[in-house]
């Protein structure tokens, strides 16, 4: 009957979000204030999902920390579930979301790299007693491999990197006051176009170079994929060229093996080299866009690239493309090329199950060529002076040049251009200034943290793909750790294993469990060798992608190759 209240308790809707006696909606409420400090923020910025991860580092670089309030003013903004913003934020480790009880924010975080070559320089040392000098409002904090292998120890105040760090110097740093990025000297815009830079560019753009002939002269050189991969890169130009557009390309610079960083010297050395080969890929597979993942531990690479990508936009050069410049967030499985596109589109770096590969759906769901640093960097010297110069400059069997990166206990560490196919013992002896004095060569990592451990007995096997394979180990991307007689391999073993452990994305059980399985059996006195065999057997079968799969690689050639000091 009209008017006649229902019988029977109230109850209000399942969705309603209201309860009896309750009057707000449930969930947590934005906080104005924190909403317009977001707002300020982020400006005319667009608000759309894919610069989710953008907009966080925004907000982390004004305050610090990731506060509740301004986590929950993000969601609100952009229109995104507040489980979607606190999942991309806790899935990386440069993101330090606090709780709203939480203390103040510190003034600075240092960040000691904890490495495997920063250990190996006492990184340990540095991390215990720096909290008694650098004093209150210094957050002190252990961090993966940062790039720093060849200047270890590495610490980080703030953006400021400090190489070859020490108390004093660190705690130098900090009483600086405002922590900017110091950026190392490179050749600028005007530099290179002076020595002839960015004619290939004009050419291919211009019509006088043909794409078709551009493809084939690539194919011929043998460049590969210098990721670590080595997929031939003029056959994946090929592969995405044969899909219909529009197309996409991205840039893989997050290079966070450990004993890697040879991208970051091309980027601060000679950016632009590296650029016209981004601008010229995007042209021959006919790209509407381009985006450059970078690493975010290399600020001072941030800034330079700020700077030179607005040069290359007035000059038109990159007229026939977009090129977006995107910040990581400290994931090494972002450097896993379907890892890092779920980053660019704003969301956790979760490799994805594959086919389909990204050349077919990629970024946005685009056909995309993802190509690393290195690779492009050498475009320009193929297509100018003609893929026989690239093949002819190899040794040992080997074709073309690669940047091997030599860190460890060499005397002159750093970026090595040397013929592909060089042995270790070559590299040592020609380009590294032999060893440290008081060290004895004793064995090598010829492919950083994941591509396994060679004895100084094995010091003459060629440093190319394909060479090291039968010996349980690859180059990967050419990042060469020289050990010595007074590193402990156990130790090196551990390090290697608990990075792996604290890198795993988490989405597979073998990864995730296992490696942290693996650490607390390397971690006991004695180990345990059928069952760390079995454990390495299920990750590099069952692992989704190559992290969980190549993490057991140091534990099979500790047993390999220096069983004698396992015992």
């Amino acid at each position: 009957m009209a008017g006649k209240e229902p019988s029977g308790p109230r109850r209000s809707h399942p969705g309603s979000g209201r309860r009896r006696g309750r009057n707000r909606p449930r969930g947590r409420q934005v906080d104005l204030e924190a909403l317009e400090q977001v707002r300020a923020l982020l400006g005319d910025e667009p608000r759309r999902r894919d610069l989710l991860i953008e907009h966080l580092h925004r907000i982390q670089d004004r305050y610090q920390v990731l506060s509740a309030a301004h986590l929950a003013a993000l969601a609100d903004e952009m229109r995104l579930a507040l489980a979607e913003v606190y999942e991309v934020a806790t899935f990386y480790a440069h993101f330090d979301v606090v709780r709203e009880d939480a203390a103040p924010a510190p003034d600075f975080t240092v960040r000691v790299c904890d490495g495997l070559v920063c250990e190996m320089m006492d990184a340990q040392g540095l991390l215990e007693s720096l909290p008694d000098v650098v004093g209150r409002g210094v957050r002190v904090v252990p961090g993966p491999c940062m790039g720093g292998c060849d200047r270890a120890p590495v610490a980080r105040v703030g953006s400021r990197t400090v190489v070859r760090a020490t108390v004093d110097k660190v705690s130098a740093t900090v009483r600086g006051g405002e922590v900017e990025a110091e950026l190392p000297a490179c050749k600028d815009y005007g530099e290179y176009l002076a020595e002839g830079g960015y004619s290939l560019l004009r050419e291919c753009i211009g019509g006088v170079l043909d794409r078709e002939e551009v493809v084939e002269k690539v194919s011929a050189s043998g460049l590969r994929g210098l990721g670590g991969a080595g997929f031939p890169t003029g056959r994946k130009w090929q592969i995405v060229r044969g899909y219909p557009g529009p197309r996409l390309v991205t840039v893989n610079a997050d290079e966070g093996e450990p004993g890697t960083f040879k991208d970051r010297y091309f980027m601060e050395s000679d950016p632009h080299r590296f650029l016209e080969g981004v601008l010229v890929a995007a042209w021959a597979v006919e790209a509407e866009a381009v985006y450059i993942y970078l690493r975010d531990e290399y600020a001072e690479v941030r800034e330079i690239l700020s700077r030179e990508l607005p040069r290359l936009a007035e000059a038109g050069l990159d007229a026939h493309v977009e090129v977006h410049l995107r910040r990581g967030a400290g994931a090494y499985i972002c450097g896993e090329e379907s890892a890092m596109i779920e980053s660019i589109e704003g969301k956790r770096g979760l490799p994805r199950h594959r086919p389909p590969y990204v050349a077919e759906t990629g970024l946005f769901g685009r056909p995309t060529l993802v190509q690393n640093v290195e690779t492009l960097y050498w475009v320009r010297d193929i297509l100018e002076k003609g893929p026989e110069w690239f093949t002819a400059q190899g040794r040992n069997g080997g074709a073309g040049l690669h940047a091997y990166s030599v860190s460890g206990r060499v005397a002159q560490p750093g970026v090595k251009i040397a013929p592909t196919g060089i042995t270790v013992r070559e590299l040592i002896d020609e380009h590294c200034g032999g060893m440290q004095p008081g060290h004895r060569f004793k064995g090598y990592l010829p492919g950083g943290a994941s591509g396994g451990m060679l004895p100084a007995s094995m010091a003459d096997l060629p440093l190319r793909f394909g060479s090291l394979e039968e010996h349980g180990c690859f180059v990967g991307s050419h990042g060469v750790v020289v050990l010595s007689h007074q590193d402990d391999v156990k130790a090196v073993v551990r390090n290697l294993m608990r990075f792996f452990k604290h890198e795993s994305c988490g989405q597979c059980t073998p990864c995730r469990v296992g490696t942290e399985k693996a650490v607390a059996l390397l971690e006991r006195p004695s180990w345990d060798e059928p069952l760390l065999e079995s454990l390495g057997d299920a990750m590099a079968d069952a692992s989704i992608c190559g992290l969980g799969q190549a993490a057991p690689n140091s534990v099979r050639c500790a047993y390999r190759y220096f069983r004698e000091e396992l015992s």
